[in-house]
């Protein structure tokens, strides 16, 4: 499991706050970079999470007509419990939701209200709002601040045309404002409405979704209680959650639960989290040595090979192998835990296991090439070429990959491609100077015209479009 950038804090703010954010952020410029070239929150990869969110979301997109648009789910390195949608494309899930979900049918229930929001195309009609918005708030700041003006010139910036030009700029602003968070709430309830058509579709229960906006309505009770319901842009705790299980009610699903196998995949992949997320001692309160069980197990060992013996961590590693010998994500584990551990070579076996087991294993494919290649055997090294490229063919937004390419190929002493992969590493990570630069130094050490030289003159010559982003929860 790997991760990108720091953990954020969640930061509560007010009604007004919120509303300039939205605003803010739909005036902002994007570029056409990679999602990881952009400046935003630390994402966190890793398969076994990934996979298990793909299985959750994939039945749900097909029936919301979605499956053709390869909508991706995923993982923001922020203990908050939220999830949203930026675009057509992503779903956006934070770690601490899918630690918070004690059941599948609980997280499955948030990806479904997200994909409400993107079936209804909500975010393209958010934009029209803030656009119909943005012209509004002009039209009456110019009107305002003619107003004000012409005052001031009569020297009479108190006069009643004075004051009536500060209030056709704050007026309308209000109405805005509160028709905006109008549209929000709308959508929210429409969102709702969707996900429990889906998950109803694809015989599941919507009682998951229920419990968990009910229990984040008794969350956010006392920072709502007294607050004018026109300022907020989702609905109220208390009725949302009444209409969400009056409809949730409502399906031949209610009382289904989760499959025993379902819900031990969903122990391990929280286990996981929390093994990787919190401190020793926050797991072993969480997980004590007492609890027996497969997921304590799994994130007791992660923690000792982050904080403790690194073998003392390959044993219990090795015993969590013994208990689901075709467990890909258990060698990986151990994989990751060698390399880690300045053991390369003897991570190579683990992780070649992982590979052959794993339904979807590119990401561990970057671990295995990243351990051939820390081995500096160049017996190793044609393998970790092929295993990388394979690898950015499924990922090719990763700039680790890029990175242990660009190694390999400066073992072999293959210099034009070596440069040609850190351009590509240093453009995934944004630093477009870097990528750039070397990107020129590797068009001169490839033929004219040649696809090394062309991929090479792309990045050099590359300058971004702007588009306007936002994002929608």
């Amino acid at each position: 499991m790997t991760g990108t950038g720091r953990p954020i804090r969640a930061r509560r703010t007010t009604p007004a706050a919120r509303i300039v954010a939205v605003a803010t952020a739909a005036a902002l410029v994007g570029t056409s970079l990679p999602a990881q070239a952009q400046r935003g929150p630390p994402v966190v990869r890793d398969a076994e999470i990934e996979q298990l969110l793909k299985e959750y979301t994939q039945p749900l997109l097909k029936t919301a007509g979605l499956a053709q648009q390869n909508v991706q789910p995923v993982i923001i390195n922020d203990r908050a419990f939220n999830a949203f949608v930026a675009d057509g494309r992503r779903i956006f899930v934070n770690a601490g939701a899918l630690m918070d979900s004690e059941t599948p049918n609980q997280i499955i229930g948030v990806l479904a209200h997200e994909t409400g929001h993107i079936a209804g195309g909500h975010l393209a009609r958010l934009r029209e709002q803030l656009a119909n918005a943005t012209t509004q708030s002009i039209l009456a700041m110019i009107l305002g601040v003619g107003a004000m003006v012409a005052a001031g010139r009569s020297g009479n910036a108190n006069s009643g045309i004075g004051q009536a030009g500060a209030a056709a700029i704050s007026g309308p602003a209000q109405v805005i404002q509160n028709n905006l968070f109008s549209y929000l709430r709308a959508q929210e309830d429409q969102a709702d409405r969707a996900a429990v058509k889906f998950l109803t579709a694809t015989g599941q229960s919507a009682k998951g979704m229920s419990e968990t906006f009910k229990r984040l309505g008794d969350q956010t009770f006392y920072q709502t209680r007294g607050m004018s319901p026109y300022m907020q842009s989702h609905p109220l705790p208390s009725e949302r959650v009444a209409a969400l299980e009056g409809m949730a009610r409502q399906s031949p699903y209610w009382d289904k639960k989760d499959s025993p196998a379902l819900q031990a995949r969903h122990d391990l992949m929280r286990a996981k989290l929390y093994g990787f997320v919190e401190r020793p001692d926050a797991v072993a309160r969480r997980y004590p040595p007492s609890d027996p069980s497969l997921a304590a197990r799994y994130a007791r060992a992660i923690a000792a090979y982050r904080y403790s013996d690194p073998r003392a961590a390959v044993a219990q590693i090795d015993a969590l192998i013994q208990a689901q010998p075709q467990n890909p994500y258990f060698y990986e584990l151990k994989g990751q835990a060698l390399l880690e551990g300045g053991k390369p070579a003897e991570a190579i076996a683990p992780l070649r296991h992982a590979v052959a087991l794993a339904p979807s294993p590119a990401l561990i494919q970057i671990m295995l090439g990243q351990a051939l290649v820390a081995t500096r055997d160049r017996a190793h090294v044609d393998e970790a070429v092929s295993i990388l490229q394979a690898a950015v063919t499924r990922e090719p937004e990763s700039a680790e990959a890029y990175s242990h390419l660009a190694m390999a190929y400066g073992i072999k002493n293959d210099l034009a491609h070596a440069d040609l992969a850190s351009a590509q590493a240093a453009f995934m990570r944004g630093d477009l100077r870097t990528a750039r630069e070397i990107a020129a130094r590797a068009k001169g050490r490839f033929p004219v015209g040649s696809p090394g030289w062309v991929k090479a003159d792309d990045i050099a010559s590359y300058k971004p479009q702007q588009s306007g982003a936002f994002s929608r929860n």
